[in-house]
């Protein structure tokens, strides 16, 4: 089975028969849960087995007559997963990781030190833990990553079986961070919350943090500039299935996994997590995927005619680079998106970023061609401006520029008072600097 697989059909049915079973269980957790976690004077500790007592069976009520046992557990579980390199994730192939160049992800992680980098020595990161919130009190209890060794992608986890062996974890972790000598990491929204967390649990068990040393490519930042305008959603499930193109199925939802994990420490029932492991694995492919699909867009010598990308992905391209501060690859990029099929609102905003970038370049032909264009669109303040402000100060063509100034202030009538009473002072100007020329030409006149 290829990685971007369904889970068969038997894990399948397996998994909604539980489901059937557990939810009602679940929401009775969730509801314990938010109440203790209120309670500041608990440990995180004391918070959990304050929760196994309240969610426990009650002892007035009928068990089942053949009660589930619970599944030996491990207090920590490692596992390996190796993928060939020829291996398929949707539309991407494993192996094309390794051939992103340290340009390209640098642009995707605005840091120049990925220049001597590729993705041959990169850690790519995902927590599963007890909460959202972050901060002390959040324990990562799954620790997903993926990396490149002997022609493999691997796709390692580390679980936490007993919250009591979480400095074991922790030991663990540090020595594989050391032992496998990783040069940069890659997460999605890891810069917000999985390495502040890790951090913060590596402090806490008086542990250096090596990873906080590493260039960090988080590609969530990068991810909203290519696809952001075409996609409703950016959440890397979503995006996988879109643009990666992944059999991604039965997600689980965030809120979900920590109460599965509370479930798991009471009852023992590793069926509960057998989902969030597979979920975890499919966010460190997804992350993968998704960016060999982002660098796949800033190849520069494929054919133009071929139709391959098309012009919203040129527009993505093109604020990556325009984020990064290359304003001449953005503007590039924006050009050839504008070659394209473009909805109106982006058309404008390309047409505007050109404008100002022509003009600061002085190239004032290109620049005024796009204001008079813009000017049939809903920027047509904007570029009357910009028009009467050429004319009078660059080209000295006075009656031009009143002419600009006047048909922008019959549109600023009914629009925003910034723009109309720019447009009037401009026209007293511009009428004074035209009659001590002796033209008499005043405004609205002939």
């Amino acid at each position: 089975m290829s990685a971007g697989g369904p889970m068969d059909d038997k894990f399948k049915f397996q998994r909604k028969e539980r489901e059937l079973r557990r939810r009602s269980r679940a929401a009775s957790v969730e509801d314990a849960w938010a109440r203790i976690e209120k309670d500041e004077d608990l440990s995180v500790k004391e918070k959990l087995e304050k929760l196994i007592h309240l969610s426990a069976p009650k002892k007035d009520k009928p068990r089942p007559q053949t009660p589930l046992e619970p599944l030996p557990r491990e207090p920590l579980v490692f596992t390996d997963n190796p993928y060939p390199l020829p291996t398929r994730y949707g539309r991407t192939r494993l192996a094309d990781g390794l051939s992103i160049k340290g340009d390209v992800l640098g642009y995707l992680s605005k840091n120049g030190a990925f220049a001597d980098l590729d993705l041959s020595t990169a850690l790519f990161i995902d927590l599963e833990t007890t909460g959202l919130a972050g901060g002390t009190g959040t324990v990562a209890f799954l620790v997903g990553m993926g990396y490149y060794r002997r022609d493999r992608f691997h796709v390692a986890q580390y679980f936490l079986g007993e919250m009591g062996e979480e400095r074991r974890l922790i030991e663990e972790l540090d020595r594989f961070f050391k032992e496998m000598d990783f040069r940069s990491v890659v997460t999605y929204n890891g810069k917000a919350f999985d390495l502040p967390l890790l951090e913060t649990r590596f402090i806490l068990h008086r542990q250096p943090f090596v990873l906080s040393d590493l260039p960090h490519l988080d590609l969530l930042f990068s991810a909203r500039s290519l696809w952001k305008h075409k996609h409703d959603s950016c959440r890397l499930f979503h995006l996988a299935q879109q643009i990666v193109e992944a059999e991604r199925s039965e997600d689980i939802p965030s809120a979900e996994i920590p109460f599965r994990y509370f479930d798991y420490l009471r009852s023992g029932d590793f069926s509960l997590i057998e989902p969030i492991l597979y979920h975890n694995q499919e966010d460190i492919l997804s992350l993968l995927g998704l960016l060999i699909s982002a660098a796949k867009l800033f190849e520069t010598d494929r054919d133009e005619a071929s139709g391959e990308f098309d012009a919203m992905d040129m527009f993505g391209v093109g604020k990556v680079f325009e984020s990064a501060g290359d304003l001449e690859k953005s503007m590039a990029f924006f050009e050839r998106a504008l070659a394209g099929d473009l909805p109106e609102e982006l058309t404008t905003v390309i047409k505007r970023k050109l404008s100002f970038h022509f003009k600061r370049n002085a190239d004032w032909e290109k620049a005024v061609s796009l204001w008079k264009d813009m000017s049939s669109l809903d920027d047509q303040l904007f570029c009357f401006r910009e028009l009467a402000m050429y004319f009078e100060h660059k080209a000295k063509r006075l009656d031009d520029a009143l002419k600009a100034a006047e048909e922008g202030l019959a549109l600023a009538l009914n629009g925003p008072q910034a723009y109309r009473q720019d447009f009037e002072h401009r026209l007293e100007r511009l009428a004074a600097k035209l009659q001590k020329q002796g033209t008499g030409r005043r405004p609205g006149g002939k």
